[in-house]
């Protein structure tokens, strides 16, 4: 569940195509999740309002971006990956 009240779901062959373009995430599949329950900042796609990019702070200047597209209420997350700079676009939610 999101900070948004929305669960963001995928399966596992889609996890495997995620892990597979970006290789750097397999092992923080954990703090994927924890991005998406209780990320430190929520913004909308400037590109489409139905996508959410979810952050959590890794280390300094480094975090981990969850993506969801959310559609009558229902989540899936559509790519994960590590990231040095948050994406423009209008804040949601932050801690």
């Amino acid at each position: 569940m999101t900070p948004l009240n929305f669960t963001v779901r995928t399966s596992e062959e889609y996890w495997q195509k995620i892990i597979l373009k970006h290789p750097d995430i397999a092992d923080l599949e954990l703090e994927i999740q924890q991005t998406l329950s209780n990320p430190d900042k929520i913004r909308r796609s400037s590109h489409d309002p139905n996508v959410l990019l979810f952050y959590l702070i890794l280390k300094e200047k480094r975090w981990v971006a969850a993506v969801a597209r959310r559609l009558n209420g229902d989540g899936f997350l559509i790519t994960a990956y590590q990231t040095d700079a948050i994406k423009e676009g209008e804040t949601l939610w932050h801690k």
